[in-house]
């Protein structure tokens, strides 16, 4: 299957694994990408030593593009991007930043960058800092999706800019992507579904738990990291998300998450005068989250943790492996495609229009 993504980022098929926070390890990028996806690293919350540990060993693991995902606004951020850059790393997905000088420094070195967007405005500025690609992460998403879902976002960014788009938020199986290419979008990005594989780090009591939730078992709300933030429903995290966030919440919870982390709490000092106190906090609130979601990940802890998950997670019936999940849904592409175009083909000849993109991707 041809699309701008495949042919941009030269895989087999264009289905991304997101950069997700604990779930998107080495061994699921490089398994992602040896299916014929593209698979994004979480570096986020890695310092730069475990970020040259992780992407030395997705390249043991496969010859295969793949990327890493970064948040430029979170502490140790610029960090972890400059040994990603060193190690001239394909693909850079970036977020909550200005990437022109980002996009400066891996064009140099031959690769591809990624802006992760949630509206038009910043698809545009994206644009002018001379990104490659968008990822544009709409309501139904896991962890912080849009306030549009993906249905009306991706065509409203299709019509302010040309570059290929990768749609978020509410795709894991093969009609979705169908949906998506019809929609102007270039490819799509399944988080919650590579979620629940074989080789993602989740907890199998988390991936029992992503299997048997049904699509309205999220909540989204700002009341857990101060950033409205779609997360698995669950007695905590309900009683978590019932509480509105303020500072003095934040900085109790934050220091509980260092403490527990063995993280130095004087970087926090630090970032209040360098980068001002609103944005110390939202990093704040962003930090006193991470236990909580390293807790209900990795650790299969649901009686403290928060998961991140998308409504998606209502789709997922099993867990396959990545190469089993690639080819299924590449099947459900060609069914749904032949759906589609059956009814065409009942309709009067003005209507084929509406599914010739998607014949000819095909």
């Amino acid at each position: 299957m041809k699309t701008r993504i495949t042919e941009m980022f030269n895989i087999q098929y264009p289905l991304v694994c997101p950069g997700m926070t604990y779930v998107a390890n080495a061994d699921l990028v490089a398994a992602t990408s040896n299916a014929g996806g593209l698979g994004i690293l979480a570096i986020g919350h890695l310092n730069p030593e475990e970020t040259l540990a992780e992407i030395r060993k997705v390249k043991s693991l496969t010859n295969k593009p793949f990327g890493i995902g970064c948040a430029l606004i979170m502490p140790g951020a610029r960090e972890n991007l400059e040994v990603a850059l060193n190690e001239k790393v394909p693909v850079i997905n970036f977020s909550l930043g200005s990437g022109a000088d980002v996009c400066k420094r891996v064009h140099e070195y031959g690769g591809k960058v990624i802006a992760t967007v949630v509206n038009a405005k910043h698809a545009l500025k994206a644009e002018q800092a001379g990104v490659d690609a968008l990822l544009v992460t709409g309501h139904e998403a896991a962890a912080h999706g849009g306030a549009v879902t993906s249905l009306v976002l991706v065509p409203a960014i299709r019509q302010v800019t040309k570059l290929p788009i990768i749609a978020a938020g509410g795709f894991g199986t093969g009609g979705g992507v169908v949906a998506a290419l019809a929609l102007g979008a270039d490819g799509v990005a399944m988080g919650t579904r590579w979620a629940a594989t074989k080789e993602s780090p989740v907890h199998a009591n988390t991936k029992e738990l992503i299997v048997k939730k049904e699509v309205e078992d999220t909540i989204y709300s700002k009341n857990f990291d101060s950033i409205p933030c779609r997360v698995m429903t669950t007695p905590t995290s309900k009683k978590i998300m019932s509480k509105k966030f303020n500072p003095v919440r934040a900085m109790w919870r934050a220091y509980l998450a260092a403490r527990e982390m063995n993280k130095p709490l004087l970087g926090i000092v630090k970032d209040v005068f360098k980068m001002g106190l609103e944005q110390t906090l939202t990093v704040t609130f962003y930090g006193a989250a991470v236990l909580q979601i390293r807790k209900a990940t990795i650790d299969g802890n649901h009686a403290q943790g928060v998961q991140l998950i998308g409504q998606v997670q209502g789709l997922v019936q099993d867990v396959p492996s990545s190469e089993e999940l690639t080819q299924r849904v590449m099947r459900e592409v060609q069914q749904a495609l032949a759906h589609v175009n059956s009814l065409a083909g009942e309709a009067p000849s003005a209507a084929h229009t509406g599914v010739d993109r998607i014949s000819r991707i095909a």
